[in-house]
């Protein structure tokens, strides 16, 4: 019977520490970034739009990560197509992700921070499409949720946190349109 435990809980023993890593120390790396690029924004004059779903979204992005863990600690190792494939749209989604935050440069932030008058940047994944980062969250999202056969919790994050993404884009929109007209 040991020997049986030993044998499943091996590979969750490496597995589960390495998925971890690859979510939550870039996901560190960003905060640390969000919160420099906060504390310059409100010292140029940023003002904190109101309404906005950060507070949720801030508990609810990192939780729906570990709710894929926890499935995948009970479901067990994905096949290799499905590890593969989830892995590389997480690498591509966050690569799609560090495009726009690099395009934002210091306006990149957790919260929604508006600089009245700064210009709407237009460079980078921005030539191409309005909210490039949030494509990025829902591409990390689906691709953890490969990676660990969160067959329940992964479609329920990419819901969930789907519906906070949509709300966060009103509030954004609402207030660069309030501060930020021409």
């Amino acid at each position: 019977m040991g020997g049986m435990l030993q044998r499943v809980l091996s590979p969750l023993a490496v597995f589960t520490p390495a998925v971890l890593a690859l979510v939550f120390v870039p996901m560190l790396l960003e905060a640390w970034r969000a919160a420099s690029n906060e504390s310059a924004q409100l010292k140029r004059g940023g003002i904190e739009a109101p309404h906005d779903v950060y507070g949720i979204m801030r508990v609810a992005y990192p939780a729906t990560f570990l709710g894929m863990v926890v499935e995948h600690a009970v479901r067990g190792n994905p096949s290799p197509k499905w590890f593969l494939a989830g892995l590389a749209l997480f690498v591509a989604a966050k690569g799609l992700k560090w495009w726009a935050i690099l395009a934002l440069g210091p306006f990149w932030t957790f919260r929604v921070i508006i600089v009245p008058g700064a210009s709407l940047v237009t460079t980078g994944p921005y030539r191409f499409v309005r909210h490039p980062n949030y494509i990025g969250v829902v591409g990390e999202l689906i691709g953890i949720a490969l990676v660990t056969r969160a067959w329940v919790t992964g479609p329920l994050a990419v819901l969930g946190f789907g519906l906070l993404i949509l709300k966060r884009i009103e509030v954004e929109e609402r207030a660069l349109g309030e501060y930020n007209e021409p």
